[in-house]
């Protein structure tokens, strides 16, 4: 198995998906069933993309990983302030929030800057 512990993005986005599946469990506790699937795909997806885009094939391969993983984190996001927002769900935790940011803010500088380079 590999050590990917010096690599920021992929250890954050590890992080977030342990974080989505508490979350989801949470709300599948609830029998909210289709909530928690959503939150659970798209939100453990992210770091999925990531790590195969560090075996991409090409520069744009890795740029097109890393725009999978912006649109789940997108997604993501939408289902967040969809629980926030209904009485019906819990609100995601600030932590969940706070990574969900900072994974987002990276993966945005890195496809800028992958473009650059």
């Amino acid at each position: 198995m590999r050590n990917d512990s010096d690599n920021l993005i992929v250890r954050l986005s590890f992080d977030l998906a342990l974080d989505v599946v508490s979350f989801s469990e949470m709300i599948r506790e609830q029998r909210k069933f289709e909530m928690a699937s959503q939150i659970f795909r798209c939100g453990t997806s992210i770091g999925a993309n990531i790590r195969e885009a560090q075996n991409a094939e090409s520069k744009r391969d890795f740029i097109h990983k890393f725009k999978i993983s912006a649109k789940e984190a997108d997604e993501l996001e939408y289902w967040l302030k969809l629980c926030q927002a209904s009485e019906h769900y819990p609100d995601p935790t600030e932590k969940l929030l706070k990574n969900l940011k900072s994974v987002i803010l990276i993966i945005s500088k890195i496809i800028s800057s992958s473009k650059k380079s």
